[in-house]
């Protein structure tokens, strides 16, 4: 297992089983604070994933989970609920089955599914269901940081006064940013807390070519967990977050 340091955080949307790049960055972190408190947006992945076989990325489709919003355009992240959960279980169940039965790391994947079935039987929070996708491939990979959601924290108003403010609740001295955040961050409440903001950007060559793209599924079809996992610390390691053991 490779050595952390600890302050690092990420804050990030809860998405269904994320894409590579979303689970690097967490993965990176000592602490995904899980931005739940925020607009739902239906373009987004929240609620859906885009996932492919092993080998044939131009085969990607889309896995959607139906979601109703209480109150509209207005609804938060944390209100919005599966419109049919049991209907998007069997759906979630046969289309992770019909795309990955073959790879050679089917075991692992089904380790995962598994979780993921059992977060619809749980809740209906689209949130929720989200969230524990995420947090069962975080397991896998032998991620032990902790999770903490947005809406359970105190925190301004203004955009990036809020995630500065959550990120120093952790004790943070490092705020891993990714590309979107980048371009719109005030970086002087982190200086004022004196965390360093550190972009997150990926690879984009080989196994990251499909990275902002595709489910973290995908590169688990092609590597395994073990694989996945040190292709995800040596890209942390190179982003000044993770050390990695000296042989």
């Amino acid at each position: 297992m490779s050595a952390r340091p600890v302050g690092v955080c990420a804050i990030h949307q809860p998405n269904f089983l994320p894409r590579l790049g979303t689970l690097a960055k967490l993965f990176a972190a000592d602490h995904w604070i899980v931005l739940d408190d925020v607009q739902f947006a239906r373009r987004d992945y929240q609620h859906r994933a885009r996932i492919a076989p092993p080998g044939r990325p131009d085969l990607a489709h889309w896995l959607s989970l139906p979601t109703h919003l209480p109150d509209g355009r207005a609804t938060l992240i944390r209100e919005a609920r599966l419109a049919d959960p049991r209907r998007s279980r069997d759906l979630t169940a046969q289309a992770i089955r019909h795309c990955y039965r073959r790879s050679r790391h089917w075991q692992q994947i089904s380790t995962v599914l598994d979780r993921v079935l059992d977060g619809f039987t749980n809740s209906n929070r689209t949130a929720l269901v989200a969230e524990s996708s995420t947090r069962a491939l975080l397991d896998l990979l032998g991620w032990r940081g902790e999770i903490i959601r947005s809406s359970q924290l105190q925190g301004r108003r203004e955009r990036s006064e809020r995630l500065a403010d959550l990120a120093a609740v952790t004790g943070a001295t490092t705020y891993l940013c990714g590309p979107g955040g980048l371009r719109y961050l005030d970086h002087g409440p982190f200086k004022a807390a004196d965390i360093r903001v550190v972009p997150f950007l990926t690879p984009t060559d080989g196994l990251w070519s499909n990275s902002r793209r595709l489910s973290a599924l995908y590169a688990l079809s092609e590597l395994g967990a073990t694989g996945l996992a040190s292709a995800l610390s040596e890209t942390a390691a190179r982003k000044g977050t993770l050390r990695l053991p000296t042989s």
